[in-house]
C-alpha cells in the first residue's frame, strides 16, 4: 500500500507543479519562456519525486513507464495495476487542486483548461498528435529503462536524467500536443474540466492515452532487443 500511495503523492505532485505552472504563466511561443517554464517545472518535479519516493515506488508517477517497467519484468501484474490507479487518482486530486487554488484566488488559467493537453499544435490533426506522443513517450521511456537497469550502475544519477529527459521531450512536445507522455496527467485535468463544464479536452483525451501507452510498448520491445546478449 506504501507504493501506491507514493504513487499518488507522486503525480498529484506532478500535476500540480507542472500543470499549474502551465496555468500561470501560458505558452508564449513569441518569446518562448512559457515553454520553457513549463518544461522545467515538470521535469524539476520528476528529480524532486525521483529522490523523495524513489526508494518506495520506483518513482513512475505515469503508467506509460508503468507499463515499460512492468513488461520489463521491474513489477508484477498487480502492481502494474495498483500503480496506474493510485496515479490516475493523484492526477486528479491534482487537478482539482489547481481548480480550487485558481476559482478561489481569482487568478486567470493561461492555458483555458487546467493545462490540458491538445491538438492545436498540429491542426486538430489526431494522427499527428498520436505520432508526437509515440515518439516523446519512446524516447522517454526508454531513457528510464537504460537508466534504471541493473546492468548499469548510474547510481544517485538516475533521477536528475530522468528528469531533464522530461524536460526536454517537453521542449518540442509543448507547442504540438502540450506535451502528455503521461495518460493520468492528461486524464486528470480533463475529467475536472468536464466535471466544471469545460467539455473541449475530452475530446482529445484518447490521443493522449493511447499515444503514450504504444510509445511505452516500444521503447520497452526495443530496449529489450538491445540489451538482449542473444
Amino acid at each position: 500500500m506504501k507504493k501506491y500511495i507514493a504513487e499518488f503523492i507522486g503525480t498529484l505532485v506532478l500535476v500540480t507543479m507542472g500543470c499549474g505552472t502551465a496555468m500561470l504563466v501560458g505558452c508564449d511561443a513569441a518569446s518562448g519562456s512559457g515553454y520553457l517554464l513549463t518544461a522545467l517545472a515538470f521535469g524539476l518535479s520528476i528529480v524532486a519525486m525521483a529522490y523523495s519516493i524513489g526508494n518506495i515506488s520506483g518513482c513512475h508517477v505515469n503508467p506509460a513507464v508503468s507499463l515499460g517497467v512492468f513488461m520489463r519484468g521491474g513489477i508484477n501484474g498487480r502492481d502494474f495495476a495498483g500503480y496506474v490507479i493510485a496515479q490516475v487518482l493523484g492526477a486528479l486530486a491534482g487537478a482539482c487542486l489547481l481548480f480550487g487554488i485558481f476559482t478561489l484566488g481569482g487568478v486567470t488559467d493561461q492555458t483555458g483548461g487546467l493545462g490540458t493537453n491538445g491538438l492545436a499544435g498540429v491542426n486538430g490533426n489526431a494522427v499527428a498528435g498520436l505520432l508526437v506522443e509515440i515518439v516523446l513517450t519512446f524516447i522517454f521511456v526508454l531513457t528510464i529503462l537504460g537508466v534504471t537497469s541493473p546492468r548499469f550502475k548510474h547510481g544517485s544519477f538516475a533521477g536528475i536524467v530522468i528528469g531533464l529527459t522530461l524536460t526536454f521531450v517537453h521542449i518540442l512536445g509543448i507547442g504540438l500536443t502540450g506535451t502528455s507522455v503521461n495518460p493520468a496527467r492528461s486524464f486528470g485535468p480533463a475529467i475536472v474540466c468536464l466535471i466544471s463544464g469545460n467539455f473541449a479536452p475530452l475530446a482529445s483525451v484518447w490521443v493522449f492515452i493511447v499515444g503514450p501507452m504504444v510509445g511505452a510498448f516500444l521503447a520497452a520491445m526495443t530496449y529489450g532487443l538491445l540489451e538482449a546478449e542473444d
